[in-house]
């Protein structure tokens, strides 16, 4: 582990960037603003900055910053919770002088300077924790522990999802100890509007079942308008096609303005094989794709059809 290098280049940069992935989810929101938290509680002299993708909903754990060009030849970039270069969601971090990658994913790019990687940590906000705890003079205050908190909770799914063990929960106490509001950060995470609520009865409705039992509904930009909702917030709502027994992989295919981007998930076999083929990338579990057209979403509904007839025909115990 390389904890004393990062904190020796933190110590070297009076400027530092924290970057994430392109449409970051809580973790990657979380892991920049916790870490951003850090530096500036231990070093307040310096200027660091977050930059990114903006999300309404995660805005209660921070803000991203907007930093003109000049200011990243002499600073030091710090890219969290991002697997591979091209899934950083701002390309600046190529001007910066030295780059450090912190992240959890399965290793495709060790695209930094330093790299400092941990595959089986179920969250980045955990990896932060423990740098945070790899040296005694680093500090952090309540908004970058709820920041951490925030991201551990978001990606492993209240601490439901495989990965989490005894040290999740250690490190977990550990920012519960710096006076994090578990009931404030579970009211802002949940609160929803009627616009959302009514999106739920659409999906609900709509989505479709392949003969093996992949399960996806398509959000296409009629319906962003009909209901008159965010991109994020449509997308978040993945999971209400999780646990259906038939269904061991399910997925939102929605329409963005550039793009088609598809939030896959699994209880069942590894997903991030099948998201690569499509653009994308992530964890075996929870991982997501990109499909240049519509012509692209059948071969993928096959593809990902295939992955669960394989799937259930090598598990015995399969419930049908």
């Amino acid at each position: 582990m390389s904890f004393d290098l990062v904190y020796q280049k933190i110590k070297d940069y009076q400027t530092i960037i924290i970057f994430g992935h392109k449409r970051p989810d809580g973790d990657c929101y979380g892991s920049q603003n916790g870490l951003k938290d850090i530096i500036k509680s231990t070093f307040p002299m310096k200027s660091v900055f977050v930059v990114g993708e903006k999300v309404d909903n995660l805005s209660f754990i921070g803000q991203m910053d907007q930093i003109e060009d000049d200011i990243f030849p002499q600073a030091l970039a710090i890219v969290v919770d991002t697997a591979t270069r091209d899934r950083i969601s701002d390309s600046r971090y190529k001007l910066c002088k030295e780059i450090i990658k912190i992240d959890h994913h399965i290793i495709l790019d060790n695209y930094g300077d330093i790299n400092v990687v941990e595959e089986l940590i179920p969250a980045t906000c955990l990896l932060i924790t423990k740098f945070l705890l790899s040296n005694e003079a680093l500090k952090i205050s309540l908004n970058g522990a709820t920041a951490l908190y925030t991201g551990t909770i978001t990606d492993t799914g209240n601490f439901r999802y495989r990965g989490v063990n005894a040290e999740t929960f250690h490190l977990a106490g550990v920012l519960l100890n710096y006076g994090v509001d578990t009931e404030w950060i579970d009211q802002n995470l949940s609160v929803q509007s009627l616009r959302s609520l009514r999106l739920k009865s659409y999906v609900y409705r709509s989505f479709k079942v392949t003969k093996n039992g992949f399960a996806y509904a398509v959000i296409n930009r009629m319906i962003i308008k009909y209901y008159n909702v965010g991109y994020d917030e449509a997308a978040s709502l993945v999971n209400l096609l999780a646990n259906i027994k038939e269904c061991p992989v399910w997925a939102l295919i929605i329409r963005y303005p550039k793009d088609i981007r598809v939030r896959i998930r699994s209880n069942g076999p590894n997903i991030n094989k099948l998201a690569e083929k499509y653009d994308g990338g992530g964890h075996h579990k929870a991982a997501g794709a990109s499909l240049k057209s519509w012509s692209k979403m059948r071969p993928f509904v096959k593809d990902a059809d295939a992955l669960v007839k394989e799937y259930k025909e090598s598990q015995d115990t399969f419930i049908k």
